[in-house]
């Protein structure tokens, strides 16, 4: 693997399923939804910004896979109905969900931290991960399998400074994957949680600056990761090959959590 640019070798792993992401108008969603392309999945990409979800979905075309776009406010239970909707009336099934969106704002500590910031992380990242899978359940159920893959984060296991609600909201979505794992296993319905660490992507700390230095001091590689990394865990769960992995915690954080 060069870290400038990961070897890109296409199996079919997802050959023919149909598969609906997040917040997949840029950084680690849409490496999720390039990688299931090119695997041979059909791609809903869904984000709050229709231009970045259709600039997404175009890449995919040009580069020979099938997708659509989709404007989705996680916050707004009707868009995720509509995004539902069109991904089902087209194909009859959903085969995998991965809940990438999340709420961005400016974080605090618990006695700074506003009901904006609170309210964001709990009505779109946690509502909409609720929103989203339940939506899709039914027709996971239907065919009797489907995989379901949340983007939680290294804060959702290890305290990070000044991050009370981003913190909160991602060790609840761990929480939400066990308890869905449990729930659905019955109808081999599978959910995961990948937790990313330092990312590369378009709020990342640039270079040289404390929180970056911090970042690489705090991962056993000296180094951020790239999208399709997190990209290759998640096509790992959403492929055939973890047909007996569900309820499970990966981390992509280059050995964070093992300090």
């Amino acid at each position: 693997m060069d870290r400038k640019g990961i070897t890109q070798t296409h199996m079919n792993r997802l050959n023919e399923k149909v598969a609906i992401i997040s917040g997949a108008g840029g950084g680690i969603g849409q490496a999720i939804s390039q990688i299931f392309a090119e695997e041979g999945a059909w791609i809903l990409v869904t984000d709050i910004d229709a231009k970045k979800a259709e600039s997404t979905a175009e890449g995919i075309r040009d580069s020979g896979g099938q997708a659509e776009a989709c404007r989705v406010d996680i916050g707004c239970p009707e868009e995720i109905q509509q995004a539902v909707r069109l991904a089902s009336d087209k194909f009859g099934r959903i085969d995998v969900l991965c809940n990438n969106a999340a709420y961005l704002g400016q974080w605090h500590d618990v006695v700074n931290a506003t009901d904006e910031e609170w309210q964001g992380c709990l009505q779109s990242t946690l509502m909409g991960t609720q929103n989203f899978t339940r939506a899709v359940l039914p027709w996971m159920i239907q065919q009797k399998r489907g995989s379901v893959i949340i983007t939680s984060s290294i804060q959702g296991v290890v305290a990070c400074p000044n991050s009370v609600s981003y913190t909160t909201v991602k060790a609840g979505l761990i929480g939400f994957a066990k308890s869905a794992a449990c729930d659905y296993g019955q109808h081999n319905i599978r959910v995961n949680a990948i937790t990313p660490g330092p990312i590369n992507v378009g709020y990342s700390p640039k270079p040289g600056t404390p929180l970056h230095d911090y970042q690489i001091r705090n991962t056993f590689l000296g180094r951020v990761g790239l999208p399709r990394e997190v990209g290759y865990a998640a096509l790992f769960l959403a492929s055939d090959e973890s047909s007996f992995v569900t309820g499970a915690v990966l981390p992509v954080d280059g050995g964070w959590t093992a300090m």
